[in-house]
């Protein structure tokens, strides 16, 4: 499975990129209008700190603004992808962006029906909303499954299921049993991933017992601190 991070706060994105766990991004105008910034300046920086897909929203709705829009977004940076949402209007607009080449991710899609619409309009991905479903009573998970079943049975559609709207690891973990291939996480549910108390409980006992011995494998003299600065 593929680790998407979902911000726009390049900090965030450098400190993780850097664990070498991030294979692309994705923001939207909401997430960008947070960092106060130029939208088509955030975006061009992004690129250039990840190299896999980054996906950059349009803001219109009417399919020729969309259009207008997308084809400017994808020439920011060889690996934008532009992200558009699951409307009639919006899929006219993926179908014409994936003819001429430029990936594109299918946003807001809240059922199975939307997201065959979606693969038959070219997309590169469709991103369901986990998240969303289970705050209105219903499964968000099991959307997945119908979804990433529907695509095996159809082996001619090659949309990936990108799963949105991730709420905590369980939402990850569940998406890869499942078999989507792509999952977005917000910075602090990736870094949850890591957790777990007795991680931290049996790494204070070995570094205890370590300490006792007096020694250092690297050897005397060492300082840590400047082999971080190195680093």
């Amino acid at each position: 499975m593929k680790f998407f991070i979902d911000t726009a706060d390049i900090a965030e994105i450098r400190d993780l990129a850097s664990t070498g766990l991030v294979d692309g991004v994705t923001t939207n105008p909401s997430l960008i209008a947070k960092t106060g910034r130029s939208f088509l300046e955030v975006v061009r920086e992004i690129c250039e700190v990840v190299p896999g897909p980054v996906s950059a929203e349009v803001a219109a709705t009417d399919y020729a603004t969309m259009l207008a829009e997308g084809r400017k977004l994808a020439k920011l940076a060889d690996n934008v992808t532009v992200k558009v949402p699951l409307t009639p209007d919006g899929l006219k607009t993926c179908k014409a962006l994936s003819d001429e080449g430029t990936p594109v991710n299918v946003t807001l899609c809240f059922s199975a029906a939307q997201a065959l619409l979606a693969a038959k309009a070219g997309a590169t991905f469709v991103s369901p909303f986990v998240g969303r479903l289970d705050d209105v009573g219903q499964e968000g998970m099991q959307l997945i499954a119908d979804i990433v079943e529907m695509y095996e049975a159809q082996p001619n559609l090659r949309t990936e299921v990108l799963v949105a709207s991730v709420r905590g690891p369980g939402h990850v973990v569940e998406a890869a049993r499942l078999g989507a291939g792509v999952a977005t996480l917000p910075p602090a549910v990736l870094r949850q991933m890591f957790q777990h108390p007795l991680t931290d409980k049996g790494l204070a006992a070995f570094l205890a017992d370590w300490a006792k011995t007096g020694q250092s494998i690297l050897g005397e003299g060492h300082d840590p601190e400047s082999a971080r600065r190195r680093a």
